[in-house]
Order: C-alpha cells, then structure tokens, then sequence
C-alpha cells in the first residue's frame, strides 16, 4: 500500500532514520513493507494498526479468534485467498470483512456483489489472517465432494484414462483433487503426504510434526487415476507397477516455490506413494536454531570447524539430520572452502554448494561419486548417507587425508555409531583415528505457545521416569492443551533432542579393542556425553515440550 511509510513514522512504529534508509533502498513500493516486517523492524500487527490509520478503518486483531464458519462460508475460500480477505462478523445485514488492504475497492464490490451484505472492511495482520486461513478454509470438504465426483466418473470402464492424463485441465476433478490435496498438506505443514491403497478404499496421510493423521478417503475407482496424475507430475514411468520409483516436482504455493520427492512401492492393493515436502524457505538456518544446549553446541561447532576429520550425525528417517549437517554446511561453506556434496537425492539446493546426484543406473554410486569427488580438491564433504562397506572407507580414507567429512548413518544412539563402522567393514583403528565426534538426534514436537497449560507433577512420578529435579520445590511443567491455532493437538512444530559425542583417547581404545556399544556408552557419558533423554529433560524443564514427547522419542 502506497504511503503507508508515512504513517508508520507518525504513529512511532519506525523512527525516521529507519524508514529514510529503508525508503531510499525500496522506494514506495510494496516491498517496503515486506523488507519492514522481514527484519523485525515492525510486527505484522504494528503494519496493520498503521494501515487501518492510513485508511481510515479500524484494525481488529484476530490472532487466536474463534470464528463461526457459517459467516466464514459467505466468501469462496478461493475468493478470500485471491483477496486476502475473511469474512469475520455479520451484524444484520452488515459483514465486517478482515483485510491486509482495506482500500481494495475490488474485493470490496465483488464480496458486496457475492454476498448482497453491506461489506465493513477492517484492517488486519497478514500472519493472523494466513493462521486463520489454516483453521477455516481447509480444503477437506471440497476433497470428499472431489472424490466422490471420480468416484461417479470411474463408474464406467477406463479404457486408457492414465494417456490423457497429461491433457486435462485445471477444472478436471482428478487433477483439482491432487493440486488441493498438495496445497493442503502444506498449509497444514505436513512433512510426508501418504497415498494409501486399499480394498475399498484410497486413504491419505499427513505426518504433521512426526505423528501420521489420517486427513482423506477416497473411492477405490479413483485410485489408478490419482496415482497416475501423481507419476505424470513426477516424471515416473506411469505404465511400471511392478518395482518401485522415484521422482521429483516442483508446485509454486502462495508465492514460493517448493519441491516434493516421490516415492512409490508396490503393495498388494496398488501403488503406494509418499511424497516428502522440501521447503526450501525452512532450510536456511543458522546453528542457533538449532538449538542445541550450550555444552553439545560447544562441542559440534568445535568438531565441524576442524580442518579435518569425520562428523556423523545418527538416528531414524524423518529425525531432521539433514537439516543439521546442511545448518553446519552453511556455517562452514564460504568462498574460500571447496565444499562438494554427494547425496541421494539432493532435497536441498544450496548456493555456493556443489551439490553431485547419485545415478546408480548411470554408474554414480556414492563410492564412485567420492573417488571422483577426492581428485577435484574438495576442503569439506557432505556424503548423504553411508551405507556400505564401500562408501564408509572412502570417506574414512578422506577423512585422514586432510578433509572435512560430514555424513549421516543410520544407528540408535552415538556410541552406537562406532560399532555400526566396524561392523560395516572399517578397521577399527581407522574408524577410531578419523571419527570426531556423533550427533544423535530425535525430534519432539514442541508445546503450541498459544495454548500451553501449566503442569504441577507429583515427585514420585518424576524420580520414576528419572526426571531430575528437588522433591521439596517440583518445577513448574506444561501440558499439551489444544486450541485453533494448533488444530486442537497441542503441539505446533518440533525441537531437537541431542546426543554430542565427541572421539576421547579411551573411546578410542575401546573401538580397537573391539568393545562393546554399552560399555562405549559408559565411558561417554563419563566423560560429559548428556544422553537424549537427558537433554530432553531440559528442554521439558524450559516448557518447550512435554514428558510424554520426551518418553515418546527417546529410551
């Protein structure tokens, strides 16, 4: 909105200076305003309280509100998504009607029009309005109504229905009922969509911070189509169903672009299909957030900015390792490292980055990949994951030859990770001179600051579950309640638990000597290893997450 500097300084929100730097870099445009609230120079609220001054309105806060959705139903959810516009009170036959522009006289007249209700335009935040989009204008009920037309379209036989795929447009149920079932799954911020086959019928999952919910059924007679629509947009052979396949696609939501990566088995019923979410805009972290404790981020950064050395971050899939090793890749990368990687897939782009792509049909396996990748003077690099025997001495080999060796594999806890090498293959003492230290790492998912509710715990219970604290003084603990914001789970987001182990010369006598992963565990935590549920424990202390989270994810 045009202008709206001005009132900004007038109401105090920036000071002068501020706004004349800001303006001489943007000028009067709307990237004024995005540069504003993008470096914390002003709130979302503070520009809306400014442009309900601008615009003579008033500005309504609706950060956390409930609605009723019969007045929320007034406006297409398409239509209030184009506009950014929420109908939010009916008074009569007035609508009061929540805007980030309350001068857009065209969304004005065409809700007007919509709705034959006098439109009252209010002022509000841009990120309480998207919250509310979240709770109101889910796509579920246009799903089922989607599902249920192919359903009726798949009553008759399909003669070669996945051909011409390819060809239908936009308002074709079966493409709407993927492109809203993608859109869904990210405003939910779901991580995996599951695409389901069954007997009866095609079920679809979303994993929302670690935990799976089930979101859509659909007829059975629209599973070939959906899952041929998803192959096309992936690039997958759609007329092989006997092995599994990957591919990839790129979807442009609210302005950004994010990427998927598709999987597909063969299962009894069908092919499944899970999609992973790759959201490059949430990847480009510093190693704050990462927020690790202050001992176990003392000792990472001390190991990932040795000039040499292996740095092995463990645990199952979907523990967020990735994130961590690309957060220590972006910390250590600069114009004066060489930093190549070799990942299958590469999820995440990086500038700077030489990022390699495994092909094993071409011949590019991780092993063969890392021989090439040694000959082109690398200073730092990332193997997506060891696997074999191959891939773990060559990095090993790289390790002692003068590199910096980031990796992930694939093991319970952090002293685990030494027997896993040499169980692998790997020489005991290799593994021993070139390892520098293991990250274990699970995620919990973190208390929905809107809603969380404070928790008093008997200390019986707390010294069951080893919960360290003073029985004469219990700490102060929440609980997950549920509210809109958080769809009721009370939980928005996820936290990291860790486990930073790092090489002693006892340690390392051990894996030589062939000792076992307790007794290796032992010697760690002696020598100032806290263990995952430990500094799970810690962050249940700072009310980040919950002891059922803790005990959920850790043992």
């Amino acid at each position: 909105m045009r202008g709206i500097y001005q009132t900004l300084v007038l109401t105090g929100a920036v000071s002068a200076a501020e706004m004349t730097t800001a303006v001489a870099r943007f000028g009067d445009t709307d990237e004024l305003e995005r540069h504003l609230v993008d470096q914390g120079i002003v709130s979302e609220w503070q520009l809306a309280q400014a442009v309900a001054a601008h615009t003579g309105t008033r500005a309504v806060d609706i950060s956390g509100a409930v609605l009723d959705p019969q007045t929320v139903a007034l406006v297409p959810g398409t239509l209030s998504r184009r506009y950014r516009v929420l109908p939010l009170e009916r008074v009569g036959a007035q609508l009061i009607l929540g805007m980030v522009d309350p001068s857009d006289i065209i969304a004005v007249d065409d809700v007007t029009s919509i709705t034959d209700l006098r439109v009252e335009p209010v002022a509000v935040a841009a990120d309480a309005l998207q919250q509310a989009f979240e709770r109101y204008l889910r796509s579920d009920e246009e799903l089922s109504d989607l599902s249920e037309q192919i359903g009726e379209t798949n009553q008759t036989p399909m003669v070669s229905f996945t051909e011409t795929l390819n060809d239908q447009d936009a308002d074709a149920p079966i493409v709407r009922f993927v492109n809203l079932l993608i859109a869904q799954a990210i405003n939910d911020r779901a991580s995996d969509i599951h695409v389901e086959p069954g007997e009866h019928q095609l079920t679809v999952r979303f994993r929302i911070d670690g935990v799976l919910h089930e979101m859509q059924r659909a007829d059975r007679g629209s599973q070939d189509g959906i899952i041929s629509r998803l192959k096309i947009m992936s690039s997958i052979d759609i007329a092989e169903r006997r092995r599994p396949q990957d591919g990839r696609l790129s979807v442009h939501h609210e302005g950004r672009q994010i990427d998927l990566r598709v999987a597909t088995l063969p299962t009894v019923w069908g092919e499944k299909i899970v999609m992973r979410i790759l959201d490059n805009t949430g990847q480009s972290m510093a190693m704050g957030d990462l927020q690790m404790s202050a001992g176990n981020l003392g000792r990472f950064e001390k190991a990932i900015h040795r000039p040499h050395g292996m740095v092995l971050v463990t645990g199952p899939t979907g523990s967020g390792k990735s994130t961590t090793l690309y957060t220590a890749l972006r910390d250590v990368s600069d114009s004066r490292v060489n930093v190549i990687t070799v990942e299958d897939p590469v999820e995440y782009r990086i500038a700077g980055v030489n990022q390699v792509q495994v092909n094993n049909r071409a011949g590019l396996t991780f092993g063969a990949a890392l021989r090439s990748i040694l000959r082109s003077d690398p200073d730092v690099v990332l193997v997506g994951e060891i696997r074999d025997h191959e891939t773990a001495v060559i990095s090993i080999e790289a390790s002692l030859t003068g590199h910096l060796v980031l990796s992930t594999l694939h093991t319970n806890d952090a002293p685990s990770a030494l027997t896993r090498l040499v169980e692998i293959g790997c020489e005991p003492f290799l593994v021993a001179t070139a390892l520098t230290a293991v990250v274990a790492q699970r995620l919990a998912r973190r208390l929905c600051t809107q809603c969380k509710a404070p928790l008093t715990e008997t200390s019986e219970l707390l010294t069951s579950i080893g919960f360290p604290h003073d029985p004469a003084a219990p700490p102060q603990l929440y609980r997950a309640a549920g509210c809109p914001t958080c769809s009721g789970t009370g939980y928005r987001g996820r936290i990291a638990l860790h486990e930073v182990m790092t090489l002693t010369d006892e340690l390392e006598e051990l894996v030589v000597t062939h000792a076992t992963g307790t007794e290796m565990r032992q010697v760690a935590l002696a020598a100032g290893m806290v263990s995952l549920r430990d500094d799970g424990w810690s962050k249940v202390a700072q009310g980040l997450t919950t002891i059922e989270e803790v005990l959920r994810v850790s043992v």
